[in-house]
């Protein structure tokens, strides 16, 4: 969502005279800030992540909107080879081919390092993928696209829209669908919101029609 906010906060802080304070970061980690009582005015978060703390009363549980959906992508570096992913054992071999992967941290990264994890299990190459795997820091500077850039890694696989965001890489697309997994991103209204009134109204204008264009421009599939 940071290309998104980048681009629809401006005009957003013009019409309303708000200004916004915008807090990035892996889904999970977010997640545990906001169950550890930290405030905002608005949260997105995966819808489970959303769900989860609603249920514990974290987040209002009817302010719940579903804003974008993303899927998870492969990269390889500007010009490089491009494996092919179009099935699940073309992706099976590109891995065991591969000498270095980036990816999100499995536990407490984002949502596609978890299910990267589960996908390398499905197909038998958890053991293998052990010590070929790079993992980024988090946050903007840790996307596996700028490993990939920096030639620390050979592939990068993360969320198609976190890829789309690194110049000098080339983005193969998203992983074949049988190991696919599309996060849902779902805003919502936190329990200790000092100003809901505003978190609503950045709501409103992420889901309107003529937002919808921008989140599919920066990768993402309006909800």
């Amino acid at each position: 969502m940071k290309m998104v906010l980048e681009e629809v906060g401006p005009p957003f802080e013009r019409d309303t005279g708000q200004r916004l304070a915008v807090e990035l970061g892996p889904s999970l980690r977010l997640e545990a800030r906001l169950e550890d009582g930290e405030a905002a005015d608005i949260a997105i978060v995966t819808r489970g992540g959303a769900e989860d703390l609603a249920a514990r009363g974290k987040i209002v549980s009817g302010s719940l909107v579903d804003v974008a959906r993303s899927a998870i992508g492969v990269c390889v570096a500007k010009g490089a080879p491009r494996p092919d992913i179009a099935s699940a054992e073309a992706f099976k071999r590109a891995m065991l081919a591969a000498k270095s992967v980036a990816l999100s941290k499995p536990v407490g990264g984002g949502a596609s390092g978890a299910h990267m994890a589960k996908v390398f299990e499905r197909l038998g190459i958890t053991e293998a993928m052990r010590a070929k795997s790079h993992y980024g820091a988090g946050g903007a500077q840790g996307l596996a696209g700028l490993v990939v850039r920096r030639g620390e890694a050979e592939i990068g696989i993360q969320q198609m829209a976190e890829l789309m965001a690194v110049d000098g890489i080339d983005v193969l697309g998203p992983l074949p669908a049988e190991l696919q997994s599309v996060t849902t991103f779902t805003a919502a209204i936190p329990a200790n919101a000092s100003h809901p009134e505003i978190g609503r109204a950045l709501i409103a204008f992420l889901i309107a029609p003529e937002v919808k264009s921008i989140i599919k421009a920066k990768g993402l599939e309006p909800a």
